[in-house]
């Protein structure tokens, strides 16, 4: 098994590769392990966006008022900016 130090610079492709390869070395119990904590990180990441949204000042009104405007009142976007 290939170890690299926290400081090397690894593509997100290479990562994957070193756990794949580490992945196909674990016994069940410890593969159930393994995909229980990289649920719990994801879990925490997306926690922390969320946070990181809802501490903006306004935004969730602004997406509840946003809501309630009604779909015969949208514009397409082509129409507002025709330089996008």
């Amino acid at each position: 098994m290939t170890y690299s130090s926290p400081q090397s610079t690894l593509t997100v492709s290479e990562i994957n590769r070193q756990l794949h390869a580490s992945l196909q070395q674990l016994s069940p119990e410890r593969l159930k392990a393994v995909a229980d904590f990289a649920a719990f990180l994801a879990s925490a990441e997306s926690e922390a966006a969320t946070q990181e949204l809802l501490s903006i000042s306004g935004l969730l009104a602004q997406v509840k008022l946003n809501q309630l405007t009604p779909k015969s009142e949208y514009v397409n976007w082509r129409i507002v900016r025709s330089d996008v």
